[in-house]
């Protein structure tokens, strides 16, 4: 009888420590990388969505992290991962989009290197001014270009998303042979140049310019997007593209190695769209970092890095010169 016990006791810890073998399945802890600012919106982002995943799953888990990078960054994430490896890897706009046409040298990697998961959030980029300048509308932003005045922007980086934007809205205006693109090294810094008087306007995501415009130090001009800004604390801030300018948002898209099964890629996904779901999460996303949840398809992924290009192909020369 002891003997019968005794194995029954170890067929139960072998179906412990063996759950595929007993009808279960094994946890994998999945790194997803953030290459860029680690303090920015993405990193704090990518955080968020880390805590919450043991929430939503028994089998995934997710660990968040941020690193200072570029596109090296990527480019030894793609010579060191393999298809299927539990790896996970933020790419966007700026490498696809905007390096691939302006320096294609510093990637050594391309679209079909990596497989879609997520969009991990949706950032509607806004143009502030100066308020001493009184410029509170796109109208009033016409009147200003077309008297012929000094434009001097802001901007996260010298090739960013925000100086392409800047590129296209003044360029469609005609008047890109007078901007001035004041690059700074960190997206919260450009937003608070243009209260120092540093430069006359910025762009930036709407969370990094909130406080500054709580304090009355500037106006917020427009938005980039299609429609005018329809809650939080920018409600009814004109979308440019009402207008007829150019406009993109800004994107953060969770990929992993192209060639890793579609089970997996599909298993990743669902857990994203349940933390994205989650209404804490969404709650934070919304009221404190001003985005969006914004869950896409490859096809919409693809449509977005290819209005990107054409945004990059037609003010390349304001932005590089």
């Amino acid at each position: 009888m002891k003997k019968r016990i005794l194995s029954l006791a170890l067929v139960g810890a072998m179906c412990v420590t063996l759950l595929a073998s007993c009808g279960g399945k094994k946890n994998a802890t999945w790194k997803v990388t953030c290459p860029w600012a680690p303090s920015g919106v993405a990193a704090m982002v990518s955080q968020q969505a880390a805590t919450k995943s043991t929430s939503y799953s028994d089998t995934i888990t997710l660990v968040a992290e941020a690193i200072k990078g570029d596109a090296a960054t990527v480019n030894t994430w793609v010579a060191d991962t393999k298809a299927n490896d539990t790896e996970l890897v933020f790419v966007g706009e700026g490498l696809l989009s905007i390096t691939s046409i302006l320096d294609p040298d510093k990637m050594q990697f391309g679209y079909e290197d990596f497989v879609f998961v997520e969009n991990l959030y949706s950032s509607i980029f806004v143009l502030s001014a100066d308020a001493k300048l009184n410029i509170n509308n796109i109208a009033d932003l016409k009147a200003y270009v077309e008297a012929g005045n000094e434009i001097s922007v802001a901007v996260n980086g010298a090739t960013s998303s925000e100086a392409f934007l800047a590129a296209a809205l003044f360029g469609s205006m005609g008047a890109g042979d007078k901007l001035k693109l004041t690059p700074y090294q960190s997206a919260a810094e450009a937003a608070q140049a243009v209260a120092r008087g540093e430069t006359q306007f910025a762009v930036s995501h709407q969370s990094q310019i909130l406080e500054t415009y709580q304090q009355k130090g500037v106006t917020v001009v427009c938005a980039f997007d299609e429609n005018d800004i329809a809650n939080g604390p920018f409600e009814g801030v004109e979308g440019v593209g009402q207008h007829g300018y150019p406009y993109f948002r800004n994107r953060c898209f969770v990929m992993a190695r192209a060639g890793t099964d579609e089970e997996k890629v599909k298993e990743l996904k669902e857990l994203y769209g349940k933390i994205l779901a989650d209404q804490e999460v969404a709650d934070w996303l919304h009221d404190t970092m001003l985005l969006e949840v914004d869950t896409m398809s490859v096809e919409d992924v693809e449509a977005h890095v290819e209005n990107v290009k054409n945004i990059v192909n037609e003010y390349k020369d304001i932005v590089a010169g």
